[in-house]
Order: structure tokens, then sequence, then C-alpha cells
């Protein structure tokens, strides 16, 4: 199974990624290491997250990746990234709302 992630789901990394590099270069790089070890793990594990509560679709599913919410969408042969958000904000569901189950 492959991953691949969506643009917005890229730009929202960037996003964070540049956020705390501002502050704590290292803390950046230790969160961005984290990610993709989690991410990358969903093509052996696709199901190890659970699914979103706010959309209730079981194709959706989620990991965390302290402090954010790795939203993706588990298909037959990929997972997509769909979604990369602060778990301390409201759920946003620009991008997630249109994907196929």
């Amino acid at each position: 199974m492959r991953v691949i992630w969506s643009p917005l789901a890229e730009e929202q990394v960037a996003e964070s990624f540049a956020y705390v590099a501002a502050e704590h270069p290292a803390a950046a790089v230790r969160w961005f290491e984290r990610l993709e070890e989690k991410t990358g793990s969903l093509a052996i594990f696709p199901d190890q997250g659970r699914m979103v509560p706010e959309v209730q679709r079981a194709s959706v599913r989620e990991v965390l990746v302290h402090p954010c919410r790795v939203i993706y969408r588990r298909g037959a042969t990929e997972v997509v990234v769909l979604s990369v958000q602060h778990d301390h904000r409201e759920f946003d569901v620009s991008g997630i709302e249109g994907e196929e189950v």
C-alpha cells in the first residue's frame, strides 16, 4: 500500500513546521521526523488509526502526532493523508467532506 499526501495536508505540515521552527528549530525537526515515521507506517498498518468522530466514516481515520491529528482516507491500494490539524483547534472538515468512502 502506498501513502499519498494531499496538497492541503502538505501545506498544513509546512505551515506547522515553520511556526514551530521559528522559535524551536530542533523541536520542529523532531516533530517532523515523528510525523514521517507515523505516516510511513500507514503503508503497512493502514487501519492503525481510529475512525474520525466528527466524520463517522470507516474509511476516514486519524493518527495522532502530538500536537496534531493526521486525518487520512484508507483505500484498497493507497492511504491518502487528507489533513494535518492541531488537536486543540476546532475540527475543520475542509478537504475531508467531499472524500469518497
